[in-house]
């Protein structure tokens, strides 16, 4: 409970609530915004009213989404100024100017081409038309690198000295691509992809078990199979790429997050614990189920690679290890589930099994996929918990401590902007959910009304 008294804890708490309040809604809208583009050029490719049946009935959920995210995010970026004061005063030259190149090019991009995509399509030529949906996806994504861009740096600032508690950029370039970026932005803006693929196969495969519209329904969960065959083992495969840069740049991050205490010595691999409960007052773990070799492997590709112990790394420099490790282990577990669902539908697919005559029938594997409907959402920010906590106690990796950049503030003020930006939370939520409700239950264009449109 001394925490609560903690007005360091308490900005923490705040800005992790609304960073992992509002990652909810960039999922969606970078997700939605690249099959909203699928579909409409797929439907100016083959002329099949079933991919305009698509755009037009998806769209209204991107603009949600993209309602919910502007909502969301701006209040986010307020508290650089009013929570963390001295860091946007050490950083901000640099942090700052990525953020303001998100807000001045990507969003506005994304904004500016909004309602040509949303109230154009009858106003100008197709082509026109489905370039604005291209830009507005294209200004979604380019949002999402901006804003990994300065993660990124946060994690390994590279180009960067302090001086006299300032941030000094000596190479902008090393610092803008830094050794984080690559599999950082990559492995965040597959999640969004991911993530909304099975958002939507979940969705539609409820409505499928649900007898409703299941030939329109049928088409978005075949879609959504063909787009996580590709998507799944890559996310996998980005994983463990990023790993081994964890391992190389933040070590201390990575044996946290793996409740890794002893460095292992040469020529003797590391194990992988399974499971484990870590007791960092006694330097070891109190329970343990650990796989010989397996964490050198994941870590170096090498069976008996050196991966650095908690034990080697000051006291003062340790990162918690409870939220990383299980937040870590429930990720993996989300996108191996995934991967199986994949292999399980292809093999039905193959066989014949979803069609549309007999599709209805598959109420195990539908049923598979309403259960990994929100899991996506799960993962991804399980991924930023393991990512964001396993990066303490630094907000700028090795170079400037969380403590020392939090705005001076009483418990009481943080306390209530807390609670405010909470009780936002649930009424944004509960609006989407209710307009998003209304949308499913009125359901897409008839073929008719499509052919009359």
């Amino acid at each position: 409970m001394e925490h609560l008294a903690d007005p360091v804890f308490l900005s923490r708490l705040q800005f992790a609530w609304t960073t992992m309040f509002h990652i909810l809604w960039p999922l969606l809208t970078i997700g939605l915004s690249v099959y909203i583009f699928a579909c409409e050029g797929l439907w100016l490719a083959t002329r099949d009213a079933g991919w305009r049946r698509q755009y037009r009935f998806w769209t209204p959920f991107f603009l949600l989404a993209f309602a919910a995210g502007v909502a969301s995010g701006l209040p986010l970026e307020f508290q650089f100024g009013t929570n963390w004061a001295p860091f946007s005063a050490a950083a901000g030259h640099f942090f700052g100017q990525i953020l303001g190149f998100e807000g001045a090019m990507a969003f506005m991009l994304e904004s500016a081409f909004l309602g040509v995509m949303v109230f154009g399509e009858k106003r100008v030529p197709a082509g026109v038309h489905l370039l604005a949906t291209g830009l507005v996806a294209l200004g979604a994504s380019l949002s999402a690198f901006l804003i990994m861009t300065a993660n990124c740096w946060l994690q390994t600032p590279a180009g960067t000295i302090l001086v006299a508690g300032k941030i000094v950029i000596t190479d902008r370039l090393a610092a803008t691509f830094n050794p984080d970026l690559i599999y950082g932005f990559s492995h965040m803006w597959v999640a969004c992809l991911e993530t909304t693929t099975f958002a939507l196969g979940g969705v539609s495969a409820w409505q499928i078990l649900r007898r409703r519209d299941v030939a329109f329904y049928r088409r978005t969960l075949l879609a959504s199979l063909v787009a996580a065959a590709l998507l799944a083992p890559l996310q996998i495969a980005l994983g463990d790429a990023s790993g081994r840069v964890v391992g190389r740049t933040q070590p201390a991050k990575l044996a946290a997050t793996e409740a890794h205490w002893q460095t292992n010595p040469p020529g003797r691999g590391a194990s992988w614990a399974l499971f484990a409960w870590p007791d960092p007052s006694g330097r070891g773990n109190l329970v343990e189920l650990r796989l010989p070799f397996v964490l050198s492997l994941l870590s170096t590709h090498s069976p008996t690679g050196t991966v650095v112990g908690l034990n080697d790394i000051a006291p003062e420099n340790r990162p918690p290890i409870v939220l990383p490790f299980y937040a870590f282990r429930i990720m993996a577990a989300v996108g191996t589930f995934m991967l199986a669902v994949v292999v399980w539908s292809l093999i039905a697919w193959r066989k014949g099994l979803l069609a549309p005559e007999s599709i209805t029938a598959r109420r195990r594997l539908l049923g598979a996929w309403v259960i990994l409907a929100p899991l996506g959402f799960l993962a991804t920010e399980t991924g930023w918990i393991m990512r964001e906590v396993g990066r303490q106690p630094w907000v700028v990796y090795g170079l400037i401590r969380t403590r020392d950049s939090a705005t001076t503030l009483s418990a009481a003020t943080v306390g209530w902007s807390l609670a405010a930006y909470v009780a936002l939370s649930v009424l944004l939520t509960t609006l989407f959910l209710l307009f998003a409700r209304q949308l499913l239950r009125k359901g897409p264009q008839s073929e008719t009304e499509e052919v009359r449109s």
